[in-house]
This record gives C-alpha cells, sequence and structure tokens, in this order.
C-alpha cells in the first residue's frame, strides 16, 4: 500500500478536496468578486438629480505620452457635462512633446479658457512621481474650489457619458470616491492571456462588492472621482506621497477618515496602453507585485504555497490521478478546475477575450508566481522599478496595495 495514505485517502485526494473546497468557497462565499457584475453603466443613475450638479476639476498627470495623449484629451473634452468643470493636464517633465500635443488639442476645441496645461516642476525627494504630479494639479486655481476632482491617465479614452454617471452615483449614495476599472487593452496573444487575469487577481484581493458595503478598501487608479473636501480631509497626496500603488493608498485613507467608496468596471472607457510580447507584461507585474505583499519573504512563502494549492493542485491532481487510476484525485481535481475556468469567464468577456482560454488560469497564474518571485528577488537585491526613466526602490508601508497602473508615472 503507498505510504502516503492517510484512512483510505491519500495525499494527492486530500489536497485535491481542499483545493475543491476552496473554490467552492471562492465561488459562493468571496464577495462574488469573480461575476463582473458592479458596473457603472449598470448601476449609476443616468442624470445628475436637479439642481446638485457639482462643480468637477479634471487633473491628467502625464509624462511621455505622446502616442495617446490626444486621443485622452479629446475624450475628456467631448464629456457630457453640462456644469462647471476645468481641466489641469500636469505634463511631468516629458521629452516627446507631450504638452504641446496637449495644448494643440485643447485650442482646436476652443477649451483655452477653461483647460490648462501646467509644467511640471522637478520631482522632490520622497514623492511618487504621478502623485508629485497630481500635488500639482491640486494646488492649481482650477481645483481649488472644485466640489470633485477627476483623476484619470494620459493613456485612457473614456466615454461621452464617465463623468455624468460617476458623478450621478456618488451624489446619490453619498460616496466620497467613485472608482471605475477602465477595459484594458488585450489584443494580441500574452495580452489576451495576461491581462485578463491581471483583472481577476485584483476582483479577487478585493471583491468590488466588499469595497461597496464598505468592508474594505481599493480603488482603480484610471478613472477616479473623488470628493476635494474629503480627499483633504485624508491628508491630501502628501499622506501618501510615496506610494508605489497610490490608488489603492487613496482609497485606504479615504475610508480611515470616514468616506464611503465605490469601485467598479466600466464598459465604456478604455485603456491605449498596449504591451507588446511578454517582457512588458512581466516587467509591469514585477515592478509592484512585492509592494503588495508588503516586501515579507514570509508572506511571499504563504502567497506562492497558497496560489500553488488553490490554481495549480487542480489540474495536477485530474492528470496525476487520471494516470495513476486514483479516481477521487481526478475527480476532485476536475470538478476544482472547472469551477476555477467558470469564474473567470465573465471577466474574459468582459475584457472582450475568447471563453475558451479560461482553462488556461493555472498556466497563467504559474506566470504571475513567477513575476511575483522576480519582483522579490529584486527588492532583496537592491534592484529599483523603474518607469519613464525614474526608479523606486523604498519599502514603506504606503506601498502595500494593488491598482491599476499604480507606478506608470
Amino acid at each position: 500500500m503507498n505510504p502516503l495514505i492517510a484512512g483510505s485517502l491519500t495525499i494527492l485526494d486530500l489536497t485535491a478536496l481542499t483545493a475543491l473546497v476552496a473554490w467552492l468557497w471562492l465561488a459562493f462565499f468571496h464577495g462574488r468578486f469573480w461575476r463582473a457584475d458592479e458596473l457603472l453603466e449598470d448601476i449609476a443613475p443616468e442624470h445628475l438629480p436637479a439642481g446638485r450638479a457639482p462643480s468637477v476639476t479634471v487633473l491628467i498627470p502625464a509624462r511621455d505620452e505622446a502616442a495617446t495623449i490626444a486621443a485622452a484629451v479629446r475624450a475628456v473634452l467631448a464629456q457630457e457635462w453640462t456644469a462647471e468643470w476645468r481641466l489641469v493636464l500636469i505634463d511631468d517633465q516629458s521629452s516627446d512633446g507631450t504638452g504641446d500635443l496637449a495644448r494643440k488639442v485643447i485650442e482646436e476645441a476652443g477649451a483655452g479658457g477653461r483647460a490648462t496645461v501646467l509644467e511640471g516642476t522637478a520631482l522632490p525627494s520622497g514623492w511618487s512621481g504621478k502623485l508629485w504630479a497630481l500635488e500639482q494639479g491640486r494646488r492649481h486655481p482650477f481645483a481649488a474650489r472644485a466640489d470633485f476632482l477627476w483623476l484619470t491617465d494620459a493613456d485612457i479614452v473614456h466615454g461621452p457619458r464617465q463623468l455624468v454617471r460617476m458623478a450621478a452615483l456618488a451624489l446619490a449614495e453619498d460616496r466620497a470616491m467613485v472608482s471605475a476599472m477602465v477595459r484594458l487593452h488585450a489584443t494580441d496573444f500574452w495580452e489576451r492571456l495576461l491581462i485578463p487575469a491581471f483583472v481577476y487577481f485584483f476582483q479577487m484581493l478585493y471583491p468590488f462588492s466588499r469595497v461597496n458595503a464598505g468592508r474594505a478598501a481599493a480603488a482603480a487608479g484610471g478613472s477616479i472621482l473623488v470628493e476635494r473636501v474629503a480627499l483633504e480631509r485624508a491628508g491630501g497626496f502628501a499622506a501618501w506621497r510615496d506610494a508605489l500603488i497610490d490608488d489603492c493608498a487613496l482609497a485606504r485613507h479615504l475610508r480611515g477618515a470616514g468616506g464611503r467608496l465605490w469601485l467598479g468596471l466600466s464598459r465604456d472607457s478604455r485603456s491605449l496602453r498596449h504591451y507588446s510580447g511578454l517582457a512588458p507584461l512581466w516587467n509591469m507585474v514585477r515592478r509592484t507585485a512585492y509592494s503588495e505583499l508588503r516586501f515579507s519573504p514570509w508572506r511571499l512563502m504563504l502567497a506562492l504555497a497558497g496560489l500553488a494549492l488553490v490554481f495549480l493542485m487542480s489540474p495536477i491532481a485530474l492528470i496525476v490521478g487520471a494516470e495513476t487510476g486514483d479516481g477521487p484525485a481526478a475527480l476532485a481535481g476536475g470538478f476544482a478546475w472547472g469551477v476555477m475556468s467558470w469564474t473567470w469567464i465573465p471577466n474574459l468577456r468582459h475584457q472582450g477575450v475568447s471563453p475558451l482560454i479560461a482553462p488556461a488560469l493555472p498556466l497563467v497564474t504559474l506566470l504571475y508566481m513567477a513575476m511575483t518571485l522576480h519582483s522579490a528577488i529584486d527588492a532583496h537585491l537592491g534592484r529599483k522599478g523603474g518607469w519613464k526613466g525614474r526608479h523606486y526602490g523604498g519599502r514603506s508601508e504606503t506601498a502595500a496595495g494593488v491598482g491599476h497602473r499604480g507606478v506608470d508615472r
């Protein structure tokens, strides 16, 4: 008899059953994270309450975004917004003419009286690039008296009703922050394989329903509408000035100051940032993965062990069980793999990717595990993560968290 037997079940049987139980719990008792049904377009009211339209200032930090800035600014200027609004684009010392392109779009739209390009100053010690750019925008007179600030990225094209929906939801439900994760670029092979999983893991880590119920704090940095007074009450951007993943740091501080949050998906807004091949995607994850684990080797080991058990054990049990005639292991492994794949399908559909790749989630997870390990090795060897000529290597507590392109500036 096999020496690895506990009662009538082998170790393979027990681990396969553990993975199955884990997936049943994740599917039915973990905040419905996988359903991708917290949609801005479905939940937000269509119109602002009469007489309550707030003033809004849009802040766009931009560093070397010549390829996307014109489309991003045009989309903001085309918003169906009839109340008072202003736009401040902070040109964060770009070297590719980003600021000039933005000025041209503003001039062509005849929006010079309410839109401006602010030349960013040198990055002070202790600040991350994106947060310093946003802080400069916050200090601009256009933002000083706004009811809300809309923080959006220079590589995102919004649908024309994005702002009105976010504002209506903020007012109707008294939310200090409304954040919408836009559809990410997923057209080539590696993007289709890895980008939907990026969003899926984010949803698993921070189930949107729990954020919206006040039981967790998270945000998606591509589109955040934040009440200006609530932001100042939370300490402003300076309170988490060195955060590598700034959107979730913002969410935690707002929640800590008593603000209510809303986080969901958006169908009508999309990112233009294209990752051609595996290397750019790998580096995007590697830069910040270890910070989510608070730079802790113990957390790293637990995370990798947990991912291996939950995501990798199912196909292993099915394959090994089928080859060795271990029926319980094969059955439990196959069932768990099926549940796992099923939970990924709504996310794949939202991103416009074929659900046929859903069974590849264990392979995708293995790649993300390797990226996380690479991130940890870099941190312990003193290698700093870089983006557009800047390098970050801090281990601040405020770096913990995950978000959309948190260190892209």
